[in-house]
């Protein structure tokens, strides 16, 4: 008898070691991943970046509500990196940002900055002085757009 249950759990232990199928569930790899993206420099587009958002409507005056939003959700995912103003601390300062980028390159650059630092050339200047890359924070599209709406403020718009 403990013959016969020592080659059952031989022949388990055997069966289970051998080549590994794919399954369904494969658990070494996050549930969402990112969606795949050209690696082709080329197609980028400078002005735009990479990511879902092409037209971005900002009204001329500060959505104040937006913008308090916006700080909030800065200071628990952005402000370790970065400061409003023009100053460097691990990641680049915001000051001037929203007059030197469109908006439809911000909203693209926070949620989705891998593609965007693999072929922006100014991005992967960046990354040469500040040695970091950003991480995607996993931001909502309204939480990016209350950011954007803090950035404006504090380049001051009113």
């Amino acid at each position: 008898m403990h013959k016969l249950l020592l080659l059952i759990t031989a022949m388990a232990l055997f069966t289970s070691c051998g080549k590994k199928e794919k399954s369904e569930n494969d658990f070494s790899k996050p549930e969402t991943e990112e969606p795949t993206t050209s690696t082709d420099p080329s197609s980028y587009d400078p002005k735009r970046g990479e990511g879902k958002f092409d037209k971005v409507d900002l009204a001329a005056t500060l959505d104040q509500t937006m913008a308090t939003e916006g700080e909030k959700v800065a200071g628990v995912k952005c402000t370790s990196c970065h400061k409003t103003t023009d100053e460097k601390l691990v990641g680049p300062g915001w000051k001037g940002v929203t007059e030197r980028r469109k908006p439809e390159w911000i909203m693209n650059f926070i949620t989705n900055p891998d593609p965007m630092i693999d072929k922006d050339p100014e991005v992967q200047a960046q990354l040469e002085i500040c040695l970091v890359r950003m991480p995607n924070q996993g931001l909502a599209d309204t939480e990016a757009r209350s950011i954007l709406e803090y950035m404006r403020k504090n380049d001051g718009v009113k």
